[in-house]
């Protein structure tokens, strides 16, 4: 499962879950960002505190686990490069999935190499009830390999959190509480977006 998790919350957390049980998955990696491409027309916050939030947030499920790989490749993070190391190191027999929400999959089409990334991965798109699949054809959706699965409607966005956390409005139930309590910590988000 990648994103930037900035931070993580509950629907990152609700999402693998599901995917776990509804693709029967052996376990979900999560592997926070690096330097995220798509992110340019905002700060993000440091790595190694996405990264850490992830551990803690992940630390009570056995089934999911969280990857430094994007966080420790130098430079730029293009998620073909990852699905291309995973493969190396999984093997050819091993079914890999890259779980995104639906809106981030829609734009699978511009990012780099995505029909060499196709050929890696099925992906495995959230959407919540009520989510208007038309912009995807059936095309595509095959093409790509991408599976949709709804997941409880969680109307929760990381931008949501850090504008809170900013305006000093609670997060509380949105986020796993030992990641608000890191967060407040490290003095994270005090700009917001």
């Amino acid at each position: 499962m990648g994103g930037t998790f900035d931070p993580i919350h509950y629907g990152h957390l609700v999402t693998a879950e599901e995917a776990l049980v509804q693709f029967n998955l052996d376990r979900v990696v999560f592997m926070p960002t690096g330097v995220p491409v798509r992110k340019t027309h905002r700060t993000v916050t440091q790595a190694e505190h996405r990264y850490l939030m992830a551990v803690i947030a992940t630390a009570s499920n056995p089934d999911f686990e969280v990857s430094r790989m994007e966080v420790d490749r130098p430079g730029p993070t293009y998620t073909v490069d990852t699905m291309l190391e995973l493969r190396k190191g999984y093997g050819p027999e091993t079914d890999l999935y890259f779980i995104t929400g639906a809106d981030a999959v829609w734009d699978i089409l511009t990012w780099k190499d995505s029909e060499k990334l196709a050929g890696v991965c099925t992906f495995i798109a959230a959407t919540r009830p009520g989510y208007d699949l038309s912009k995807f054809s059936a095309e595509d959706a095959s093409r790509l390999h991408i599976e949709f699965m709804e997941v409880p409607a969680l109307a929760i966005s990381s931008t949501d959190i850090r504008c809170r956390i900013a305006e000093r409005r609670p997060v509380r139930y949105l986020l796993p509480e030992a990641v608000a309590t890191y967060i407040a910590k490290n003095d994270l988000y005090p700009g917001g977006a």
